[in-house]
């Protein structure tokens, strides 16, 4: 943590999180991308979705002469042997891979050390007869890149929890109080087709979106190792829970870094990064749960003195007013993994001259 101010009693303050910004596996996925653009420049180059949730990032990449396509295959000329794909941080689920194998083109593999190890996890609680659950979010690349690997089609079995809540829910089917009915309707989207709560979690497998909240992680464990207990016992709810902390070290290293901000006496928090970034949106719900908190994509978020555009826990785009309490304020400052230094240095720029000019 350091702190960055001025005398000025109209100026702010700002302590900043010692770890914040672009991650190891960020910078690697955009050297790999800026490399690949370098060694061939006369071919199409098409990044499956985005390389990183980061919407300045991905404009550059653009600019760039990248195109970035989720869906290869939809819509445009499909990828052949004279292009370039590359993958994304995030890595891409198994049916998608093997087309893109069939197309012929050169691949070009970004996705994040940390992120296979979730997959490698994954795969090895199916080869152990268990069906995985995964915390994390169901319409995320990482987490339907992780459950492919499940191969539901081959009669592998998932669930993804997204929060404590859902664990609470989980935990009623393991103990048998939840019908197969509801658990459908309160997992659809979110387990594997046919899996069936009475009969497939007795025996479970757990590995972590790399980019969710850890304490989180512990508390979707503890409550899943209670439901196992209370159906067969303690002694023998040991062996029916297969877990492996697959939170990335980025990760848990941002969140430390926002709590001991947390720890001194802050007016409000700033988080930085794309909206649709897990790790950012959950940096801002942690700040959220202790002050006020404003998860912005960039210094465009900041409209004014009076106004800022951020994101909120519920995933909503909102316009709050009155966010920038009058001088002198202390704002604690931290960023997602894939946001750059320079976004967070423009956020503040951009505060100091709206407190300056008030």
């Amino acid at each position: 943590m350091r702190a960055e101010g001025s005398q000025d009693e109209r100026d702010v303050t700002f302590l900043l999180a010692g770890k914040r910004g672009v991650c190891r596996g960020v910078r690697r996925a955009l050297d790999l991308a800026r490399e690949t653009r370098r060694r061939h420049p006369d071919r199409r180059i098409l990044l499956v979705g985005e390389l990183v949730h980061n919407p300045g990032v991905n404009r550059d990449l653009r600019e760039a002469g990248i195109e970035i396509a989720p869906d290869p295959w939809a819509g445009g000329a499909p990828p052949g042997p004279d292009d370039v794909v590359i993958l994304p941080a995030f890595g891409v689920p198994l049916p998608l891979l093997a087309r893109l194998e069939k197309a012929g083109s050169l691949r070009v593999d970004a996705t994040c050390g940390s992120v296979t190890a979730v997959f490698r996890r994954v795969e090895r609680h199916v080869r152990e007869g268990r069906t995985v659950l995964l915390h994390g979010k169901p319409g995320h690349p990482e987490a339907r890149a992780a459950v492919s690997r499940v191969r539901p089609e081959e009669g592998g079995r998932y669930v993804i929890v997204r929060d404590r809540g859902e664990a609470e829910v989980l935990g009623d089917a393991i103990r048998g109080r939840l019908s197969r009915e509801e658990f459908g309707r309160r997992f659809a989207g979110a387990c594997s087709p046919g899996l069936d709560p009475h009969r497939d979690l007795g025996r479970i497998g757990m590995a972590n979106q790399t980019t969710m909240a850890a304490r989180e992680s512990l508390a979707v464990q503890s409550l899943v190792r209670a439901a196992l207990a209370d159906r067969y016992g303690a002694e023998e709810a040991e062996s029916r829970l297969a877990v492996f902390d697959t939170i990335c070290r980025a990760t848990q290293e941002r969140q430390d870094a926002l709590r001991e901000i947390l720890r001194e006496p802050v007016d409000l928090v700033l988080v930085v990064g794309g909206h649709s970034s897990s790790n950012t949106a959950n940096l801002a719900r942690i700040a959220s749960e202790r002050v006020s908190a404003y998860h912005v994509e960039d210094a465009g978020g900041i409209l004014s003195a009076e106004e800022i555009r951020h994101r909120v826990p519920s995933g909503e785009i909102r316009i709050t007013r009155g966010w920038l309490p009058p001088g002198p304020v202390t704002i604690g400052v931290t960023a997602g993994a894939s946001t750059p230094e320079g976004d967070v240095r423009e956020v503040m720029d951009r505060i100091r001259t709206l407190a300056r000019a008030r």
